[in-house]
């Protein structure tokens, strides 16, 4: 036996469950959670999650869909009024850990020496524990060269931090080109005397 429910009260129910869910839910999620009872089609849902999105257009929350399901969220151009409620700050990545991060997320998967090799340095093992213990990046197999060195990938906690669903969301790199080899300006110094 199925219960019934109706528009508004199936919409209270979603809405219920991305304010209380610690993180975000796919739909599959929900059919199978709290409505699993219900029997409600997925058709429904795509009804009633669209009207919640329509219900929030022009307030300071907003339904979103993350790489990893629906959540709420404060719009991004409140971010720094908001920012206000939290004193202590967010914590500050280094260069290196941002460049390793943007290396792993344009070109995964990726081993440690092929991002030694972009960079010109050596990736610490502090840096690549610090983008695990995030849950940004994980290994997602190994390359079959000697060695077997992990390949890193990003994770949908990452495209969530970030605010994007997919890879493909990312900004684009901008092309650079080469350095004409007849522009740079080469300089002697002339031993000190």
């Amino acid at each position: 036996m199925s219960l019934k429910i109706t528009d508004e009260q199936l919409l209270q129910l979603i809405e219920a469950s991305l304010f209380a869910s610690e993180k975000p839910l796919t739909k599959a999620e929900l059919l199978e959670s709290v409505l699993a009872e219900l029997k409600v089609s997925r058709s429904r849902l795509d009804k009633t999650i669209k009207q919640l999105q329509q219900d929030y257009s022009g307030r300071g929350v907003q339904l979103v869909e993350t790489a990893s399901g629906w959540r709420f969220q404060t719009r991004p151009e409140l971010s720094s009024f908001l920012a206000r409620l939290w004193p202590e700050r967010s914590p500050r990545y280094s260069r290196a850990v941002l460049e390793t991060l943007a290396l792993i997320a344009y070109r995964q998967p990726i081993t440690r020496g092929e991002i030694e090799d972009i960079r010109g340095v050596t990736v610490s093992t502090q840096i690549m524990r610090t983008l695990q213990d995030r849950g940004w990046v994980k290994v997602v197999g190994h390359k079959e060269v000697p060695g077997r060195p992990g390949l890193y990938a990003t994770t949908a906690e990452f495209l969530d931090y970030f605010g994007v669903k997919s890879l493909a969301d990312l900004p684009s790199l901008p092309e650079v080109a080469p350095i004409p080899v007849h522009t740079v300006a080469m300089t002697e110094e002339k031993p000190h005397e």
